[in-house]
């Protein structure tokens, strides 16, 4: 089987391009096409030898994702449908920032469908179909590179943040998360400042990250206060309890000025409560942290949640802010065309 180079990291590539007999420097001229001019095959890198170029294409690959379908949104953001190689599919979903400019936040998947079973989500009620490679998750951050570059917007925009927060549970897929976070920080020259990884609560992915993975951001979805209600929505719950994952966060190391997020769906007449609010800050007394509200993206019929009244969202945010919680609402975006928070793959059936 031929090695796919964007799995490699730059030291595993060195080591391959000199078990061709090739010097060390080609690794950067190798690097430079995959992750800068966004090459899609060796017959475009152009400064190395056609013997070299020979060699390569006999011994290794460029992975490149099979972009199906784009879906274009009223408020702006895109979504991408993406083929792999074995027929599965994932999604990937471009969001303008709220205040204009240029830039764009990517939200990226970690897994082809998802095995933790929140009951807001769609993704999770497709199930698990199989984890990514560190390819197929850093080749969505190409692919949609390529995408705005080769003429979908003016000249100037870029991806400025990525989150994983598409498809799937980042830290069960964990080692092939961390090689893609190298390569996209390290060889695509991402700021870690600006990537965060979220998870469904996950505690020895969160103690792992801590030890091992790139000093990336953290986002925590937590959508309850109690383990009874996290329970019926959050079945993760079960085995990484509130008492458990809060512990988890307290210890997470955070350098200065780093914060964990904590997402908080929001759904009607579950978790909306000011008696929630008020747990909530009991929770989080201790973390340095802020808190996303996000109203509940209606994604299926057979899906019976709500989204709360408009009043309680600021209420609840209220009783978080007075005691002295920072606290954002966050308006979900792409909802028009299934792009939302817990809506992705919500328009197909497999």
């Amino acid at each position: 089987m031929k090695t796919d180079l964007k799995q490699l990291s730059k030291a595993e590539l060195t080591g391959f391009l000199e078990h061709l007999g090739q010097s060390p420097y080609r690794a950067n001229q190798v690097i430079n096409w995959l992750y800068k001019k966004l090459a899609v095959s060796f017959d475009e890198m152009t400064d190395l030898s056609k013997g070299l170029r020979e060699g390569l294409r006999a011994t290794a690959a460029v992975s490149n994702l099979d972009l199906l379908q784009t879906q274009v949104s009223k408020d702006g953001t895109r979504k991408f449908l993406f083929a792999l190689k074995d027929g599965e599919t994932i999604e990937s979903v471009l969001m303008p920032h709220s205040k204009g400019g240029e830039g764009f936040t990517l939200c990226i998947s970690s897994q082809a469908g998802c095995a933790t079973g929140c009951m807001f989500c769609m993704t999770g009620r497709l199930g698990l179909k199989r984890n990514l490679k560190a390819c197929e998750i850093v080749d969505q951050v190409i692919a949609v590179k390529r995408y705005i570059e080769t003429g979908a917007y003016e000249t100037g925009h870029s991806i400025t943040n990525i989150v994983f927060m598409g498809m799937g549970e980042p830290f069960n897929n964990f080692n092939e998360v961390v090689r893609a976070l190298r390569n996209i920080t390290g060889l695509m020259g991402f700021s870690k400042r600006r990537i965060t990884v979220s998870t469904a609560g996950i505690i020895p992915g969160i103690r792992k990250l801590a030890d091992a993975g790139p000093d990336i951001n953290l986002a925590v979805s937590l959508n309850a206060t109690t383990d009874r209600i996290r329970n019926g929505i959050m079945p993760v719950n079960k085995k990484y309890p509130l008492n458990k994952l809060i512990k988890a966060c307290k210890e997470f190391p955070l350098s200065p000025n780093r914060r964990i997020t904590f997402e908080y769906v929001m759904l009607d007449k579950i978790n909306d409560s000011a008696q929630d609010a008020h747990r909530l800050v009991k929770l989080l007394k201790g973390i340095r942290s802020k808190v996303n509200l996000i109203p509940y993206n209606p994604v299926h019929k057979l899906i019976t949640f709500n989204r709360p009244s408009e009043n309680k969202i600021p209420e609840f945010q209220k009783i978080l802010r007075k005691a002295g919680l920072t606290v954002i609402i966050r308006q979900s975006k792409g909802s028009d065309i299934s792009a939302a928070c817990g809506q992705l793959k919500a328009s197909y059936g497999h």
